[in-house]
This record gives structure tokens, sequence and C-alpha cells, in this order.
């Protein structure tokens, strides 16, 4: 019975013949290859989950781990080593190292699709992130946190950004700024700065109750750092059809827009661990003997109608949000190989499901955690460790249903959207 009640929500993760489960780089792994080692990985995070979770990052031997299984690869352009696979495999991989511990996962995940982001960059951006490391990972800071001051061939950058993932594990920080306005009168701009980590310092400020192992610490340059202007990406940059750096790359992965398709990297760890969660209350329910406060004791978990019931509702929403992000994604893939623009109906499409999708992933984490009873209070229990991390998750910013679902709702009632699309 475990093994048929998982299959029904792994179909959707093989049936899409996908762009971005090919790759076009010779002597590439097969994708199916990297998936099994993200598979074998499983039991190793499980057993390492809370140990992550007390030391607040994902340690340096699972990120070891991680790099040489070629997670880091995946989406990294072939000048420098990487696979050039698309948004669909990073789904594949990322969402079967979640079934095992959210928050290496989402380490791994933010550290592969940043491989993504600075392909996107200008040529020499990418040389001096890659060309002396080709194995070099980048944590990030989207929000612009300051304001970069414009001087003779670059920026001047100073402050602190917040929730900065897997950034003890990181060679390199993706830093959010405004840009001075290009002319008098104009607007200033937003967009990312890339800096070493010879530039910058940790302060070590994530004390939370869920994602604890994330590591989302703070990036700190403490005082004004030169940034040169050829590693600079500005937001409409990174949302067009055509970034600087997809005229060097020219896998048609790196022309899709950045909000597209990069809010995967949240949705992917939560997905996984709605499929975690299933998989963990289908082991539970079949040896666990609930003791009963008054009635009821003496008898299986599996047993009960309402463990019955929101298996089956956690297993169908899980289920529906995989076919939601593999079909969002997979058509965006596929106008990118067509040579076709990613239209703004299906860039607010894309950000609904991103955010739908978390929400009934986390619906299906809630109604596991609705079945395990006290003892699934206990620390060394994954279930309240995976209701904990996907409610943090769903409420991340570029999740948050109240805020992306009325961007959808502007645009489908004729209003101009405000949001991130």
């Amino acid at each position: 019975m475990s093994a048929g009640a998982t299959a029904f929500n792994r179909l959707s993760s093989v049936d899409l013949a996908a762009p971005g489960r090919k790759s076009p780089v010779a002597g590439a792994p097969e994708l199916s290859k990297i998936l099994a080692s993200a598979s074998e990985l499983v039991p190793m995070l499980r057993e390492r989950a809370q140990a992550t979770e007390e030391a607040r990052r994902v340690s340096e031997a699972t990120t070891q781990a991680f790099h040489q299984a070629g997670f880091f690869k995946l989406m990294q352009p072939a000048r420098y080593g990487g696979y050039e696979y698309g948004f669909t495999a990073f789904i594949d991989v990322v969402s079967e190292l979640a079934r095992g511990c959210t928050s290496s996962a989402w380490g791994c995940s933010l550290g592969a699709i940043h491989q993504w982001l600075v392909a996107t960059f200008p040529e020499q951006a990418q040389d001096d992130v890659w060309r002396d490391d080709p194995s070099a990972i980048v944590c990030g800071s989207y929000a612009p946190a300051t304001v970069a001051e414009k001087v003779d061939g670059g920026y001047l950058v100073q402050g602190k950004w917040l929730f900065a993932s897997n950034v003890d594990n990181s060679q390199w920080a993706l830093l959010g700024v405004h840009f001075p306005p290009e002319e008098k009168g104009a607007a200033p701009t937003a967009g990312f700065l890339l800096a070493p980590r010879s530039d910058w310092t940790v302060e070590d400020n994530w004390f939370v109750a869920g994602q604890a192992g994330t590591g989302s610490k703070a990036v700190v340059l403490d005082k004004p750092t030169f940034i040169p202007a050829h590693r600079k990406l500005s937001f409409a940059e990174a949302s067009s059809n055509q970034p600087p750096g997809s005229t060097v790359n020219r896998n048609p992965i790196y022309r899709i827009p950045f909000l597209s398709a990069v809010p995967v990297c949240l949705v992917s760890p939560i997905l996984g661990t709605a499929q975690g969660a299933v998989d963990e209350l289908i082991r539970l329910a079949g040896h666990r003997v609930t003791r009963g406060a008054v009635a009821g004791g003496g008898n299986r978990l599996a047993e009960f109608f309402p463990v019955q019931s929101r298996l089956a509702e956690a297993s169908a929403s899980v289920d529906a949000a995989r076919l939601l992000l593999y079909r969002d994604t997979a058509q965006v893939e596929q106008m990118a190989a067509d040579g076709l623009p990613i239209s703004i109906e299906q860039r607010i499409r894309n950000r609904r499901d991103h955010a739908f999708t978390a929400r009934l992933s986390r619906d299906a984490v809630d109604a596991v955690f609705a079945c395990v009873g006290g003892a699934g209070l206990s620390l060394d229990q994954p279930i309240q460790r995976m209701w904990r991390d996907a409610n943090a998750i769903s409420r991340h910013i570029s999740l948050n249903w109240d805020a992306v679902s009325s961007m959808v709702g502007q645009y489908l009632l004729g209003l101009e959207p405000k949001g991130q699309y």
C-alpha cells in the first residue's frame, strides 16, 4: 500500500516531456542518474534533519554531498562545467531532496537556482564568479536594502541584507539595491549586485520557528565597498526576454524572465515536504497503535476514518500542486525554446500558480499533521518539523497568497496589476 500511495503523487513528475528535462551538454549525466542520487540522499537528509535545525544551517558535509551529486551544476552554463538543465529538472531534484529535509533542500535549491541567475549577468560577471572556482555557489537577498552610489567604473555599496539563505556555504552574495536614476528627473531603479565572500561578513541573526536549518542570516557590508559595473543586473533586465547573459549562454533557458520561473526555487522545497509528510504518515499509520483517551485505544492509526480521509486529501493536494507547477514551467520552457516571448498573461498566471502550489502543499502538510495527535509534537517526530517548515515557506513574500492573488484579480478585472511578475 505504501508504494502504491506514494506513486499517486509521482506520476506527474515523470509524464511531462519538457525541454528543461534534456541537457544539451555533451557528457552531462542523464537526469535519471541525478534524480537517483537525490533519492539516495533522502534517508541521510532525514536522519540529519533535526541536527540541521539545531545547528541553524546546512552542514558542510551535506553541502559537499550536493556538490558531488552535481546538483549545483544542474542549471550552470556548460562553459563552467554545468549541465544546462532547465526548471522542470530542477523541480524534480529539489522536491525529491525535500522529502528528507526541507531546510537542506532549501539550501540546495537557492544555491542551484542562483547558478541560473548568475548566468543571466554579463559575461565578465560570470567569469568573476566561476573562472577560478567553477564550484562556487551564491547566496542572495533580493529586497533592495540600500542605495548604490554610482562612481567611476561601478558602485559603492554599504548596508545589511537579511534572509541570505545558505550563506555559510556560499562564496558570493547576490545583493538587492536601488540604483540612482540614469537621467535627471527619472526614478531610481532596482536590481542586483554581486559581491565576493571577501567583501562581506555574516551576522548570525537567524533564530526562527520554521526553516531554522536554512541558515538565512544577514550579509553585512560595514563600510562603502566598490563593486564594478559589470556585476550589475537590473530588475528590468532580469525580467526581460533577453537578459545580458543570454547573448553568451545560448541555451533558451537563460532567456526566461526572472519571475516566470525562478520562484520554483521556493515552491519545490515545500512541494517535496508535502510529499515527505504523506510518506511519513503512511509509514506511521501502518504500525502506530493509539492508546486512546476514552475510547478507540488499541487500534492502529490506519484504521481511523479521519486519518484515511485526511491522507487522501493530502495526497490529492500534492498531486494537484505538482500538476500546476509542472504545467506552467514546462510551457514557459517550451515557449523559450520556440523563441516566443513570455506574455504578461503567462507571467501572472505563473505567479498565481507558484503561490497556489505553495498553498496546496501547506494544506497537505496541515492535513497530515492533524492526524498525529500529541505524540506528533515530539521534536524527533519529523511531521511537526515539516509542518513548521511548510507554514514558514508559505509566508514568504513571493508566495504570500493575499499579495499574489490580489495582483491576479486586478489583472483579470482589467485593472493595472500591482505586484511583481
